[in-house]
């Protein structure tokens, strides 16, 4: 069995796997602050055609080095909601 790796690891395309073992989609990003070390979750794509989803880091149960397993199945995971960008951060520039 292969031993759990940081979120810090993950790479796009790594498999993305439910909670019974069926694999979902692959890794297009993993989403969070390196800086601080806070994990929000990961976009997940299913396919060239389909927008990916955002599943937040509560469902993600384990990392492995190439897979994601999560807490959830398919069926829970294609209710999620798709992974809108957020808008570039402005920087407020004193007078």
């Amino acid at each position: 069995m292969a031993e759990p790796v940081s979120w810090f690891l993950v790479e796009k395309h790594w498999k993305v796997v439910g909670a019974d073992g069926e694999e979902i989609g692959k890794v297009e990003e993993a989403v969070g602050d390196s800086n601080a070390d806070i994990f929000s979750g990961l976009t997940v794509g299913t396919g060239l055609l389909h927008k990916g989803r955002f599943v937040p880091a509560e469902l993600v149960a384990e990392i492995v080095d190439g897979e994601v397993r999560l807490s959830i199945g398919k069926d829970e995971f294609e209710r999620l909601d798709e992974y809108e960008e957020p808008p570039p951060t402005k920087q407020i520039q004193a007078d």
